[in-house]
């Protein structure tokens, strides 16, 4: 377990450890926070759906909403990504843990670089965001 981040993530907000061997403690690397995917539905949705024509008809259908939350998640992860990228390109690290929960699991697999995504070296999927360290190290060395 040399030289490994593990990363700990919600839709709202991400830890990195860094983890140089089973005996010593976690180190945090930095924490993270996306504060806008803490908007309510309302504040997102303001307006009614937009109005479309059909070009052959007089036909009209309400367009559908774009899933927001999805997006945020996405815009999150990436800039997730961004730090890890850094810290890959200065040598930080060899491995990645990710740590979320499932939802936000597979946005951080899909918007995965591929040289983020061979240093992958386990996948948990729980949200362990607010748990402390010691809780940690128990789900990553058993």
């Amino acid at each position: 377990m040399e030289k490994t981040w593990i990363v700990v993530a919600d839709s709202t907000h991400a830890r990195i450890f860094y983890a140089c061997n089973r005996v010593q403690p976690l180190t945090p690397v930095t924490e993270l926070s996306f504060p806008e995917a803490r908007l309510r539905e309302q504040d997102i949705y303001s307006d009614r759906p937009g109005r479309m024509f059909e070009s052959a008809s007089e036909a009209r259908s309400a367009m559908e909403l774009p899933d927001v939350r999805e997006q945020q998640q996405i815009a999150f992860s990436r800039h997730i990504f961004d730090v890890l990228d850094k810290g890959r390109h200065k040598g930080k690290f060899e491995k990645l843990v990710l740590i979320a929960p499932p939802a936000m699991l597979g946005v951080l697999r899909h918007t995965l670089r591929e040289q983020l995504s061979q240093r992958v070296e386990l996948c948990i999927d729980k949200n362990l965001t607010d748990e402390p360290e010691n809780k940690l190290r128990s789900y990553l060395f058993n």
